[in-house]
This record gives structure tokens, sequence and C-alpha cells, in this order.
């Protein structure tokens, strides 16, 4: 059967606070049909004629229609179509993170071999909880996108045609990646709440949710990461700049941070001082106690006793003395397309030229 791509573009992306506190970046809708509309002739470049997309009422998929009526009136007169059929999951459009939810298991279940998506951690996060095996192709329009690595979505697009296509070994295409199980068991009524982050999870002393969006240090705690990168923002900048954990290495890191939080505390006392990028254009300083490896499969319970819990920059959970709180790395979760392997693949036997790589003489 020809492959299908699916796709969720997030048109309320980039839409919290850290817009107003920092310098982050919020896409128009025009610039984010743009990049799907890049997206859509890289893949079919490569072969793919058919794409399933979740329905939004935030304006993306009427520019998109736009930009392909006029291609398809451009490129009439030369039998030209440079774009594949565009096709939308039947389903009701509530505004909320329900619909990404609910379009990704719609396209699991219809067998998409690729989901492309567009929007930050937590929309990949969404997307991760239901895709299963189905690979993920990330692509950055949120405010923190440490997780969907910076690219020009054209080569994203060429990378997922190429490996949905079967022109690239699986081996080579896909690449596994861990999360954090998060498990909150309430101390009142013994009911039991599971989450997810790819990222990173945050625990803070503010109890309540408010405005979700991480970006007051003093409240900081503890933080586990699965990955630690010093060349992204946000959390995983933190554990990134102390220790470096690589998204292939097994494990992640857990950092404890102190309750100063400005990283004013005593050096005497064991305080390290940390000056991170935990937002776009925003420097903070955080003081650490300590460090440490967080080995995959094994179960960490906090020191913190209450406040709530940050999934991927994004208070979610709130917790007392009376809950029962987890976290337990799990290496090979999910996929992705590896783009880098893919298109180095792709140059290293021209995959793009339609001419075999030729033989190297033996002497």
């Amino acid at each position: 059967m020809a492959p299908v791509v699916g796709i969720v573009a997030n048109p309320v992306s980039a839409r919290d606070i850290r817009r107003v506190v920092a310098n982050a970046t919020s896409l128009q809708i025009a610039d984010r049909a743009n990049i799907l509309l890049r997206v859509l002739a890289a893949l079919h470049a490569c072969g793919v004629r058919d794409v399933l997309m979740m329905p939004e009422n935030g304006g993306i998929r009427a520019h998109v229609e736009r930009g392909l009526m006029r291609a398809r009136g451009n490129g009439a007169s030369r039998g030209e179509d440079i774009y594949p059929a565009l096709h939308t999951v039947s389903m009701p459009v509530t505004g909320t993170v329900a619909d990404t939810h609910r379009a990704t298991a719609e396209m699991r279940r219809a067998g998409v071999s690729a989901l492309v998506v567009l929007g930050g951690d937590g929309t990949h996060r969404a997307v991760a909880a239901e895709c299963g095996t189905v690979p993920i192709a990330g692509i950055s329009t949120g405010t923190n996108n440490a997780f969907p690595e910076h690219r020009e979505p054209t080569i994203t697009g060429l990378a997922t045609g190429l490996a949905v296509t079967g022109r690239v070994p699986p081996h080579i295409a896909f690449a596994a990646n861990k999360r954090i199980d998060v498990s909150l068991a309430s101390g009142a009524t013994g009911a039991t709440v599971t989450e997810m982050a790819l990222v990173d999870v945050a625990l803070v002393t503010e109890r309540y949710i408010g405005a979700r969006a991480l970006w007051r240090t003093e409240n900081f705690r503890e933080l586990y990461v699965t990955f630690a990168d010093p060349e992204v923002i946000g959390m995983s900048a933190i554990a990134g700049l102390l220790e470096p954990v690589g998204r292939d290495e097994s494990g992640g890191l857990m950092v404890r941070l102190s309750p100063n939080g400005d990283g004013t505390g005593d050096c005497r006392k064991g305080v390290t001082t940390l000056n991170a990028p935990i937002a776009p254009g925003m420097m903070a300083r955080v003081g650490v106690t300590d460090w440490r490896r967080m080995p995959a499969g094994v179960a960490f319970v906090p020191e913190v006793t209450a406040g709530s819990v940050a999934l991927d920059g994004e208070r979610e959970l709130s917790f007392t003395e009376r809950d029962r709180l987890s976290l337990t790395l799990r290496d090979d979760a999910f996929r992705t397309v590896n783009v880098a392997a893919v298109m180095r693949h792709a140059g290293q036997n021209r995959l793009l030229t339609g001419t075999p790589v030729p033989v190297a003489a033996v002497f």
C-alpha cells in the first residue's frame, strides 16, 4: 500500500505567558501554513500522495488549501501537481489538547506511516502519548522547543518521505526516544493518575496550576530530564549545563535545586550557582545542591512533599503530603524520524539523483 503521512499542526502553540515575560516567538497562522506547504511539497517529491491532517479552527487548513489551489492553477497548464492530496480526520473540534490526542489515535488506527508534528514540547508530548509505534517527525513552532530539533521544514519533509517510502532502511530512518512516566497516587481517594514527559519533569513548591508555564526559578526544587542538552532552552538547559546527557544515551539526569532558588545561597553550604537560559531571551540564576544520573527503569521518589508537577515546562498536576509521587525513565518509549541520519544516507547513496552510487575501484 502507498504510505500515508499524518499531520498534527497546533494552531495555538507558543501562546503561553513566556511570550510576555520573555522574548518567545509566536508564529502567525499564515507562517504555520507556509511551513506545512514546504513539508507537503517535500513529501510529494518523495512519492507520498496522500496526507491525513488533524482538523482545527485556527485557520491553518484554510491557508494551506488556498496554497494548494494556487499551485493547481499555476501547474494546470503543465499537468503538474506538486502537493499530495489533503484529507482531514473526521472528528469534532474542541480547541483543546483533546483534539491532538484524538486525531493522533485516529491517524494511528488509519495506518499512517509517520506523523509530522508542528508545535512545542507540549504538543509533541500529546502526540507521543497516542502514537504507539508510529514515528514522529517534529517541527518547532512552540515557545520552548527542547524536544523538536530546529531544522528547515523542507528537510524534515524530505526525510519523512524518504523514510516512509522505504528508500532508507528502518534502522537508519528511525530512532528510539526516552520518556519519564509520572505516577501520582492520591492519599485521599486511593486513585492513581499517570502522566508522561518527553524532556523534563520539574517539581515546584507552588500548589496551584496558575499560568502553567514555568519561569519563576525561586519555586524550583527538583528536576528530572530524559536528556540534558546545553544547546536547548528550558529546564533541560539547567541539567545540560551541569552534565550533558545525549538523546541516544540510556537514562537521564536528576537535579536538586536550592530552596533559595536564585543562586544567592551560601556556597559553603554546597550550593552551586548556575546561570541558565530557562526561556527565550531569559537568563536566570539557579541554585543547585546536587545532581546524579537517572537510570532507566528505576523509580525515583522525590524529596519534595507538596507542590505541583510540571511536564515539559508546564504545570499539570498538584500534590500534597498525603499523596505518593514517583518518576521512572523509560528507554525506547517511542520512535522519531532520524532526519540527520536519513539525509546523510540520501546523500551517500544519491537517493535524490536517480543514479546509483558508483562502485569504488579495487586495486
